[in-house]
Order: C-alpha cells, then structure tokens, then sequence
C-alpha cells in the first residue's frame, strides 16, 4: 500500500457531518410544520367562530397524540433501527399537514392535528439515538442542542418569517396553499433521509475504519470493522436492570420536563393568537413580533449545550455543571417574565423581553437531552422518549387551560402562569443526578466525578 494510500486510512472520513445535517434539517422542519397551527389560529377562529378554549382542544389532539405514541414508537427505533421508524413518521406527519390544508372543519382539523402528533411523536426520540449513535461524547451536548434547540427554533423562526410574514402576509397567499408548499418541502427531507442516512457508522459503507473508532472511542475497538453494534432490548429488560435509585431519578427528570413542556406551550401555540386578540396585528407583523422569543430560543441551543460542556470540562462535576445551567435558566427566564409584563401594552417591547425569557429556558432543555444520553445507555430513544411521553402531561394540559385561562380571566394570567411553571422547574432540577445511569449494567461506564 502507498504511503498516501495509508494516511488516507488513517485519516477520518466526514460522513458523520451528513448525518448530522440530516438530523439538523429534520429537527428544523419538524418545528416549521409544528408551529403552523398557531399561525393558522386567528383565521380559524373568524372562518369556523372558534374561541380560544375550542382552539385549546383542536391543540390537545396534537399533544395527546404526540405523549401516547412516543414511547411504542421510541420503542420500535431502539428495536427496529431510526432509519425504518423515522421514515414512517416522516409519511405519517407530512400526511397529517396535508390533512390540515384539506380540512373543512373544526372535526376534521383535530384529525388532522392527531396524525400531525402522531408522526412527530418519536422523532426527537430517534434524533437523541442518532447523537449517541453518530458522535463522540465529548461533543454530543454541542451537537444536541444544536439539532434539538438550534434547529428546531429556526424552523419555529421559519414558522414566523417564512410561513406568516413572507408566505401569508407579503405574498398574500391562501394559508392551505402555503401549507402544500411546507408538504413538498417535508416529502424532500423525507427522500433524502432514506437515502443518505444508515442507522450506525459500520453500517454505512463510506465510513471508514478511522471515523467509526473516532465516533465510538474504546467501545467497540474489539467488535471488528464492520461489526454492528447490539444495543437493543424490551421494555420487560429494560424495567429489571433499573434500581429504585434511578427510577426515582428518571421520575425526577420527567416531573421537570412536564412543567417545561407546559410553560413552552404558550410561545409554540399561542403568541400568534395573544397578538391578534391583544395588539390586532395582521399576518406581517404577527410573524415578526412572534419570532423574536423564537430566535432566542435558538441561541439557547448554542448557548445551553457549550455552557454544559465548558462547566463539565472545567469543573470535573458532571451533575452539578448540569443542574446550575438548567437551574439558572428556568430562574432567570421567570423573574425576566415578570418584568415583561410590565411592557404588556406595547407588543414590540414585550417580545424582545420574551427573547430573553425563551433563550434563558431553553437552555435547560440542551441539559435535558444531555442528561438524558447521560443515564439512556442502550436504551436512549426509549428513555428519551419515556421521559417526553410523561411530560406529554404538560403538553396535554397546555392547550385547554392556556385557552381557558385567556378566555375567562385574560392573557395577563396565561402569562403569570407560566411564571410559576417556571420556578417550580427549576427547584425540580435540584433533585436530578445525571450520573445515576438508567440501567444497571451501565455502573461500569458511570462518571466518577460528581
């Protein structure tokens, strides 16, 4: 073998970073297509004479959907592989967004709502899979918060600019039409994933020997080149290899994201709305002022995933680098919450204060999906999506009391509620341990540093 023939052995080959645009685009979309109900709220409510608490329920048959299927379908990707179970939710969820352009009714939307959570239930379950699948440790956090906030918001932001502002109020389209367009942009990501995506490293055949033991470390160095790694267990397995200990630690970790899940309710389905009814803004400016807590939602997946890897690096102390990153945030984001509301009047000034309120919350949930992979082990997407399916409590409940609450007592409430959410969260992150792994036989990898 030639001398530059071995290099090129030796060096890593990049396909990782594929995967990872793919994982980036899917988080991005899925959040574009998410957020377009709430866009879609005012006109609903003048076309079919719907209140906010009826508006609330078409909601919840997004999110009772979205917590019942996440953990069998989370399930089946730890069993059956992401590229098989992400694919069927991509055509289950761009089904569902055609459904709603097509729906004649109130009925018929919350059908459409349902196939919606229903395809987008376990996918952040499979992309958390995917980040432990595909990338080293030492920069899986980065990563995470990238796709799960960074991505994700920007499609929200996308939601705001691109959908609202750009499709409806520049260019004056009818909202089922602009909705087929976000359809034909889902059927694309959909066909590139199942091309170009394979569901571990040496399974893929352009990854070579070099980038697979980058990505697994010492793990597998054992295995073979093209050995394909067993990480798949029931749900019966994965309940006795837990200890009371990590239980209690996992219900922890879901209390948190029942009350994070609540309070985020209000920016992904009903600032749109709260604009409309309070401040009468049109589709241009809707968009606009909508985006702003949405970027800042962005930057915490930048920001919340380096402050957890640079306080870990540091420091040495894995759980508590975690919990003041989430504990701060969710503190924070409360307190700049109540001085907002002094700004109720004037819808620019509230919005950028909501900037700095959802940037400061979300990076508690970087520390959540980083927790998350920190105690999954094998069973991540299950864990993962146990965790999400439990906080689809929070979802649940969300839609109709947010509606209610604005119908009987005024958005003032709706925001003061979530003021509380906020510091309940945040006390709940005292009690989560990042370093108690979720199965038994993991002890062995647990880090020392506490």
């Amino acid at each position: 073998m030639s001398v530059d023939a071995t290099q090129s052995a030796d060096k890593p080959t990049n396909i990782r970073w594929g995967v990872f645009s793919l994982a980036f685009g899917t988080s991005a979309l899925l959040y574009l297509h998410r957020y377009v109900f709430a866009f879609i709220k005012p006109t609903l409510a003048k076309e079919w004479d719907l209140s906010n608490t009826e508006l609330g329920r078409i909601d919840s048959a997004f999110s009772i959907c979205y917590t019942l299927f996440q953990f069998p379908l989370a399930l089946a990707a730890d069993a059956l592989g992401v590229h098989l179970v992400l694919t069927l939710l991509f055509c289950v969820w761009c089904g569902g967004l055609g459904m709603m352009a097509w729906a004649p009714s109130a009925k018929w939307m919350w059908y459409a709502q349902a196939m919606l959570g229903a395809g987008q239930s376990a996918v952040y379950a499979c992309l958390s899979r995917i980040a432990r699948t595909w990338f080293p440790s030492s920069v899986r956090t980065v990563l995470q918060g990238i796709v799960g906030i960074l991505a994700g918001r920007l499609g929200a932001l996308s939601s705001s600019l691109v959908f609202t502002t750009l499709l409806l109020g520049v260019w004056g389209l009818d909202w089922r039409t602009a909705i087929w367009i976000l359809v034909a942009l889902g059927v694309g990501q959909m066909l590139l994933f199942v091309t170009l995506f394979r569901n571990s490293p040496r399974q893929h055949a352009h990854v070579n020997e070099a980038e697979a033991r980058l990505i697994e470390g010492d793990t597998h160095l054992a295995a073979g080149p093209r050995a394909i790694p067993s990480e798949r267990m029931t749900v019966r397995q994965m309940l006795k290899t837990m200890t009371p200990r990590s239980f209690a630690n996992l219900i922890c970790l879901s209390v948190q994201s029942i009350l994070s899940t609540f309070a985020d309710n209000v920016f992904s389905n009903w600032i749109p709305q709260f604009l409309a009814q309070v401040h009468h803004l049109e589709f241009k400016k809707m968009g606009i002022y909508a985006a702003l807590p949405l970027l800042g939602g962005a930057l915490a997946g930048l920001l919340g995933g380096a402050l957890n890897d640079y306080l870990i690096a540091i420091t040495g102390n894995r759980r508590w680098s975690r919990v003041s990153v989430a504990f701060a945030g969710k503190g924070i984001a409360a307190v700049l919450l109540i001085l907002a509301l002094q700004s109720y009047d004037h819808p620019y000034e509230f919005c950028i204060y909501l900037f700095f309120v959802k940037m400061f919350s979300d990076c508690s949930l970087t520390t959540s999906w980083g927790v998350i992979t920190d105690i999954g082990g094998r069973a991540t997407a299950s864990v993962f999506a146990l965790n999400n399916s439990i906080a689809g409590i929070g979802l649940i409940a969300a839609p109709t009391i947010f509606g209610y609450v604005a119908d009987q007592h005024g958005w003032r409430w709706v925001f003061i509620t979530v003021v509380i959410a906020y510091v309940l969260c945040a006390l709940s992150w005292l009690m989560i341990d990042c370093t108690i792994p979720v199965l038994r036989e993991s002890n062995s990898n647990k880090d020392p540093a506490k």
